[in-house]
């Protein structure tokens, strides 16, 4: 049997008994040892820690059965997450050896599933700007090709995944931050409904758009994790409650589905590359084939969207460092630091002006998609760039596509939708509406059964 598994592939060879969680752990554990010195995704590796909790998911999956699809599996956590375990670095100097005293909601929820968490991966500093080179760990590099990018700022989250050395890693999203390395990964990035996975012991980027989510394999991993992940949580204020995904096989779905395309936002707002362009077409055809409605839907322009999202974020990552940027500035990265001082220039007149245009984006979304199920665009404009060409303002003043579903709180996942001619990934985004996170899932699942882009694992160095 091949050492590489979905989620989902494990949770069944477990429950079935042909599966050791402890030889996963070893088989994630020797990949990581193998590849890491190049990928850079684990800030911290807890190897006695995760072979204990394998031996003691083992043990107690032999006496009564797994406690659900999780039971015995290898995760990760992006370093926000806070953990009793670990340090909590943020991948900044300022958090050096810090160990919280409890552990986020994030982390209680893996080990009441009983998942395996292997250590703590690498994010931008603060999960804000690009790779940092002056901060005490390196960045993450892109598994495909190490000499790329992996997006961020969800960085060692997606190539962990996309290397194998975990099956599922928790990221944060504020403007795009889970979906972005998915798709120049290669593997599957939901951000929730906002509210939908509790940010207690979350370190804070922007509060209003700040939201928490899985990485996986595809689309029914992710559901998986969802399951396991989400519930109200009287920590969090933005915390909300929706009815409980299903801790089961998802079943796809697409026949009927109404989808509506984003065709400007990534032909004429933000051009993606001629291969991207390609392989959304192709999409489109897979989508058609299995039954869905597909037409042209016209939405706000990505600059609107970018505008006032970069005001909010500006601002509220200001108020949420401004004592640090004022006390201990030489810490930060040059590239953070520069970028955290401009929410000093955010006036409280332009951050109302900010939400204001928000809510007026977010109900032109509604009303352009009312009689629609999904929207469909792209996360990236093509494949991975090369990481040393990525500059401390690169995307600043461009407009990404991630960031609508930030300021909606709409649920919206990437996925791979094809290769470029580097062979690297290329991610198609799709969303749906506030609570519809598992029909977006059974969407995104029937798409990638179809296309079978899935069965072509990364074969690695």
């Amino acid at each position: 049997m091949s050492d590489r598994f979905t989620l989902a592939e494990a949770a069944r060879a477990i429950a079935a008994g042909t599966l050791s969680p402890v030889e996963l752990v070893r088989s994630c554990l020797e990949r990581t040892d193998r590849l890491d010195g190049r990928i850079h995704a684990f800030l911290a590796l807890d190897r006695e820690g995760a072979l204990d909790a394998a031996r003691r998911a083992e043990r107690a999956i032999r006496a009564q059965g797994p406690i659900g699809p999780l039971h015995g599996i290898p995760v990760g956590l992006k370093d926000v997450f806070e953990t009793r375990s670990l340090p909590t670095t943020a991948h900044s100097r300022l958090l050096l050896g810090h160990v919280a005293s409890a552990d986020s909601a994030v982390a209680e929820r893996l080990e009441a599933a009983g998942a395996v968490l292997m250590g703590k991966l690498a994010t931008h500093e603060f999960a804000l700007t690009g790779p940092g080179f002056d901060l005490p760990w390196p960045p993450a590099r892109n598994p495909w090709n190490p000499e790329r990018f992996t997006g961020g700022s969800s960085s060692g989250s997606a190539a962990a995944v996309a290397a194998g050395m975990v099956l599922v890693a928790v990221g944060s999203d504020t403007a795009g931050s889970i979906r972005s390395p998915a798709a120049l990964c290669g593997v599957a990035g939901l951000k929730p409904s906002f509210g939908r996975v509790s940010r207690a012991g979350m370190l804070p980027l922007a509060p209003s758009l700040d939201h928490a989510g899985p990485l996986a394999w595809n689309a029914e991993d992710c559901a998986l994790a969802l399951a396991a992940l989400e519930g109200k949580d009287a920590r969090d204020p933005a915390s909300r409650f929706y009815a409980a995904a299903r801790a089961e096989p998802l079943e796809p779905h697409a026949k009927g589905v109404r989808i509506g395309v984003a065709r400007r936002w990534f032909e004429s707002d933000r051009p993606a590359s001629r291969p991207q362009l390609d392989a959304v077409e192709a999409a489109i055809g897979v989508l058609r084939e299995l039954g869905a409605e597909l037409s042209d839907v016209d939405l706000p322009p990505l600059a609107d969207w970018h505008a006032a999202g970069s005001l909010i974020v500006l601002k509220e990552a200001f108020e949420v460092h401004k004592d640090w940027l004022r006390t201990q500035p030489e810490l930060y990265g040059e590239a953070t630091r520069d970028r955290l001082a401009l929410g000093a220039f955010v006036s409280d007149a332009d951050y109302a002006a900010a939400m204001r245009r928000c809510d007026e984006l977010v109900a032109a979304l509604r009303a352009a998609c009312a009689e629609l199920d999904i929207l469909l665009s792209v996360s990236q404009p093509g494949e991975a760039p090369p990481i040393e060409g990525i500059g401390k303002w690169d995307g600043f003043g461009i407009p990404g596509y991630s960031v609508p579903f930030n300021l909606s709180g709409d649920p919206a996942i990437a996925i791979c939708c094809g290769f470029g001619p580097e062979g690297l990934p290329l991610g198609l985004q799709l969303a749906a509406k506030p609570g519809l996170d598992e029909f977006l899932l059974r969407v995104a699942a029937a798409y990638e059964r179809a296309a079978g882009w899935r069965a072509r694992w990364l074969s690695l160095i």
